[in-house]
C-alpha cells in the first residue's frame, strides 16, 4: 500500500513539473526540432584518414664534431615519432676505400655511385640524395613519423682534402628541394678541440686552435640566421633545451624523452662513456695549446661570438 502511495505521489509531481514547463514555454510554441544526428565514429575516422595532413618541414640538426652534438640528437630521436639520420654529407668522401678492396654497403646508391670506375659528377651525387630523401620523408610522414636529419659538417670543414668554401653545406642542398627548418649546436671551442685531439680526428693543417677556429667561424658564417644552442646549458637542463629545439624545430615537445636518451643507438657516440648528463671538468689543456689561446686572433673571435671565456 504504501509503494502505491509512492508512485501515486512521484507520478503527480512529475505531472506538475510538466504543467510547469509547458506554462513557461508557451502553449503556442513550436515543438522543437529534432537535433541532427552525429556522424558515427566510424566516419569520422574514415574523414581524418582522408584528410591530406600539412606538408612537413625538412628539419636537421648543426655542429662540429666533438660538441655534444650527439647526446642532443638523441634527445630529439628520443620524441615521440621522430626518425634522426645521423652523420649525413652526401659529398662527403670520408668514407671512401683507400686500399684496393672496396667497403660492402649493397643499399648504399651514393656510396656505389662514388666508388664507380668512371667519375660521377658531384650534381649526379646530389640529386640522386635528393631524391631518395624526398621518398624517405614522404614514407615516414605517411606513418606519422618525421623526419630529422643530422649534418656531418666535419666531412666538410674539418678535413684537408676539402675545399669547403667551394661545394654547397648539407642545409643549402636541402633548401633547394624543401621547406627547412634546422639548429646548430655549440660548445666551448677549447673543450671540443681538446676532444677532437683526443679522438685523433685533427684532419686539418695546421692541426692548430688556430685554424680550428677559422674554420668553425666559416660554418657558422655558412649557417647564418640558424638559431643556436649550447651544449652547456643542455648539460644543466637537458628538458629546458629539448623543448626550445622542439619549438625551433617545430616538433611536439614530451618532457620524458630526456629520460630515454640513454636507450638511443646513433652513429658518432664518441663521447665520454658515462651515461649521466651533467657539467664535467674541461681536459687538462697541453702546453702548446695554452699557449695558443693567448695568440689566436681567429680562436678569440670565435669565443667573443658567443660570450665564451678564451
Amino acid at each position: 500500500m504504501e509503494r502505491d502511495l509512492s508512485s501515486r505521489a512521484l507520478l503527480n509531481t512529475l505531472d506538475e513539473t510538466l504543467e510547469m514547463l509547458r506554462a513557461h514555454v508557451g502553449a503556442d510554441a513550436e515543438p522543437a526540432a529534432p537535433a541532427e544526428p552525429l556522424p558515427s565514429l566510424l566516419e569520422q575516422c574514415e574523414a581524418a584518414c582522408d584528410a591530406i595532413p600539412a606538408p612537413q618541414p625538412l628539419r636537421s640538426i648543426h655542429h662540429f664534431a666533438c660538441t655534444g652534438g650527439t647526446v642532443m640528437s638523441k634527445a630529439l630521436f628520443a620524441l615521440p615519432n621522430t626518425v634522426v639520420l645521423s652523420e649525413i654529407d652526401p659529398l662527403s668522401t670520408a668514407m671512401l676505400a683507400t686500399g684496393d678492396k672496396l667497403p660492402f654497403a649493397p643499399t648504399d646508391l651514393v656510396a656505389a655511385l662514388r666508388h664507380s670506375v668512371r667519375p660521377v659528377e658531384d650534381e649526379v651525387i646530389v640529386a640522386t640524395f635528393l631524391e631518395g630523401l624526398t621518398a624517405a620523408k614522404a614514407g615516414l610522414e605517411a606513418g606519422g613519423r618525421q623526419l630529422i636529419l643530422r649534418d656531418h659538417a666535419h666531412s666538410q670543414f674539418c678535413r684537408d682534402s676539402v675545399d669547403f668554401d667551394t661545394r654547397p653545406t648539407l642545409r643549402e642542398m636541402v633548401a633547394d628541394r624543401f621547406e627547412t627548418r634546422a639548429v646548430l649546436t655549440m660548445r666551448h671551442p677549447l673543450d671540443s678541440f681538446l676532444s677532437l685531439m683526443v679522438n685523433k680526428w685533427v684532419q686539418f693543417t695546421p692541426g692548430t686552435l688556430e685554424e680550428y677556429a677559422r674554420r668553425y667561424l666559416a660554418f657558422l658564417d655558412r649557417h647564418e640566421g640558424v638559431p643556436v644552442l649550447f651544449y652547456e646549458d643542455f648539460t644543466v637542463d637537458p628538458g629546458a633545451v629539448l623543448r626550445r629545439m622542439c619549438d625551433y624545430l617545430d616538433l611536439t615537445f614530451s618532457p620524458l624523452a630526456a629520460d630515454l636518451i640513454g636507450a638511443v643507438r646513433m652513429s658518432g657516440d664518441s663521447g665520454r662513456s658515462d651515461a649521466k648528463i651533467g657539467p664535467r671538468p674541461r681536459r687538462a689543456v697541453p702546453e702548446e695549446i695554452e699557449a695558443q689561446r693567448g695568440e689566436s686572433p681567429e680562436y678569440r673571435a670565435l669565443c667573443g661570438r658567443f660570450g665564451y671565456a678564451p
